[in-house]
Formats: structure tokens, C-alpha cells, sequence
């Protein structure tokens, strides 16, 4: 779709990968009105035509480039793990789709910048999937920050961390996809930081790493100039508590376990009881996400100010910049990490 040109009542989306997030999303879509599930693709023809049958997909491709090619397609949702995204996206974009591109975004920002050239250089809308941003009661908490209902913020904490155990083999402990705690998991911390202080400017990170090379335990300590920090977490070998919290100078905000998909936070104010904003909203929902893009395609928007492109390179750089503190490269990266 071209920059200015409006999307129709439904909007018909092509799925490409097969696996467990592609699932979710696609029962998802299934239950919006002016949405259509038209088309699947995996790397098999098996892995596809199983996918279409499970959800009543109409078309199922056993590669990529039939999707891309696929003329009823308006979107493409891109699930791949994090070594493809670039590939899998990059491909659907040469050929004039709408992009939703699961997080980490890429790899690393030079992929990332990438993608972001081409999407702008072609008027074509793409977006990272971070549907932490889209949730509401997020939206509702930035508000209330970026009106100064806490003063100015100082601190903010976040962790999110799996005990596992996830074998050798598993693709969280494979170099080769991406793997590791930070891609994953800690794209949730960091991002969240991001949305609340913008990029740091200062970025430290200690590590445990895997006989593979990933990292299994990361702890990050992001600054800025004006003097906030964000102390932030993540691990596949240890169950965290997944709470996020922002201070400012004159109250805080807590969010409850699973930080990055809320349905309530506490706000504490001095001089003022603590006050639960409860939403009600499914918290397991990936539709806010989808909506978001549907509301952009039929508004003729190349991107979406819930997830700005922007601030998607901004997120990359940090979690380059952690990568280069705790020594982890993944094979077949476009360029060496900075020094």
C-alpha cells in the first residue's frame, strides 16, 4: 500500500511462519470484524497447508516469496525468530506489502535501519510488533507520567525472567535464531524504559553467558543526563517477579506480574491513598496491536505513533549496546558490533 492511500472495510492479512505467537495472532484476527486471515506461508508446504487447515486459511505457501507475491494480501505479519525478521520482512516489503514485524525487531540495527529505509523509501506502512505499547492501560500510565502526575521521573525498574530449564537444543539457547534472554525477554524491560525516558545515554551490563554464547542472565543499568536510571532485567534460567515500576520525584507507579501486558497498575501520590486503575481488558489480547495497524492502513498512515519507527532504532541501539557489554555476537549478523 502507497503512503496516502487508504485501506477498504476489511483488511486481508498474510501470515508468514507457523509457529506459537503466529497461532495466537492468527486466532486473534479471526475474532476482529474488518479483519481476514487470507494466506499462510511457512519454509514447507507441510508446515503451511497444517496452519490453513487448523485456522480455515483460504491459501497456505510453502515459501515466502508466494506470500509476498500474493495480490489479495494488504498486510503481512512476520513471526519468523529474530534471524529472519530482517529476510522475511525485507521480502514483503520489495514486493509492496504492509509490514507487522514481530520484536526483537531484527537482530541488530544495522538490520533494523535497513528495513526502515526500505518501508520509507517504497510509502509502505511497517511496524515492530510491541504490543506492550498498544495495550491501554500502558497508554493510560504514559499519560499520566507525561503529564507529571508522578513529577519528574527518576528511576525506572523492570525485569522479566524465565526459570526454564531450556535444553541445548532449545532455539532460546541457539546463537544462530537469536537466542538468548535479551531478545526475547529483555526487549520488554528496555523498551519500556525507552517509552517513558526516551534513548540512554549511558548503557552498562553484566552477563551470564551459555557454552553457546547466549546470554542466560543479563542486568542492565541505563542513565541519562538528567539523571535518571533504569535498572532492568532478564534470564531464561530464573523465574523474576515480570513488575515494572516508574518513580518520579513526587509519586510511583506499579505494575503487577507480567508488566508488559497489564490490565491494572497502583498509582501512589504523596498526601493521597494509593489509587488501582483496573481496565478490564483481556491482558492476554494481542488485538490492541492489531487494531493499531488496521487503524493506521485505513487511515493511509506509513506508521504508528504507539510504535514509532523511530523510537524501534532507538530500542535496537540499546539492546546493541548491551550485547557489546556482555560479549554476545550471533553468526551471520550484516555487520560486526561496534567496538
Amino acid at each position: 500500500m502507497t503512503e496516502g492511500q487508504g485501506m477498504g472495510d476489511t483488511v486481508r492479512w498474510g501470515v508468514l511462519a507457523t509457529g506459537g505467537i503466529a497461532a495466537a495472532f492468527t486466532a486473534e484476527l479471526q475474532a476482529m470484524p474488518d479483519a481476514e486471515v487470507v494466506a499462510v506461508a511457512s519454509r514447507t508446504d507441510a508446515s503451511a497447508r497444517a496452519f490453513a487447515e487448523r485456522f480455515g486459511i483460504p491459501r497456505a505457501y510453502g515459501d515466502w516469496g508466494a506470500l509476498a507475491g500474493d495480490e489479495d494480501v494488504d498486510v503481512v505479519y512476520v513471526a519468523t525468530p529474530h534471524s529472519a525478521h530482517r529476510t522475511a520482512a525485507g521480502l514483503c516489503l520489495e514486493a509492496g506489502k504492509a509490514v507487522l514485524c514481530e520484536k526483537a525487531f531484527t537482530l541488530n540495527t544495522a538490520e533494523a535501519e535497513e528495513l526502515v529505509t526500505l518501508a520509507r523509501g517504497r510509502g509502505l506502512f511497517l511496524m515492530e510488533a510491541m504490543w506492550m505499547y498498544c495495550n491501554p492501560v500502558i497508554r493510560r500510565l504514559t499519560e499520566l507520567v507525561r503529564d507529571g502526575a508522578i513529577g519528574e521521573v527518576r528511576t525506572v525498574q523492570a525485569d522479566f525472567g524465565l526459570a526454564g530449564p531450556f535444553t541445548a537444543d532449545h532455539r532460546l539457547r541457539d546463537p544462530a535464531v537469536g537466542g538468548g534472554a535479551l531478545l526475547d525477554l529483555g526487549v520488554y524491560p528496555v523498551s519500556f524504559a525507552h517509552l517513558l525516558l526516551g534513548e540512554p545515554d549511558v548503557v552498562q551490563a553484566h552477563a551470564l553467558l551459555s557454552d553457546e554464547g547466549v546470554d542466560l542472565n543479563t542486568g542492565m543499568l541505563l542513565g541519562w543526563e538528567s539523571g535518571a536510571s533504569a535498572l532492568l532485567s532478564c534470564s531464561i534460567v530464573a523465574d523474576t517477579p515480570m513488575t515494572a515500576s516508574v518513580t518520579g520525584s513526587t509519586g510511583r507507579i506499579d505494575l503487577p506480574r507480567g508488566f508488559f501486558h497489564p490490565d491494572r497498575f497502583v498509582l501512589h501520590r504523596e498526601g493521597r491513598e494509593p489509587e488501582e486503575y483496573a481496565s478490564g481488558i483481556d491482558r492476554h489480547s494481542l488485538r490492541h496491536e492489531a487494531a493499531e495497524v488496521v487503524r493506521c492502513l485505513r487511515a493511509g498512515a506509513t506508521e504508528s505513533p504507539l510504535v514509532p519507527l523511530d523510537g524501534s532504532l532507538a530500542v535496537m541501539r540499546t539492546l546493541d549496546a548491551v550485547r557489546d557489554r556482555i560479549g554476545v555476537r550471533y553468526p551471520g549478523e550484516l555487520v560486526a558490533m561496534p567496538a
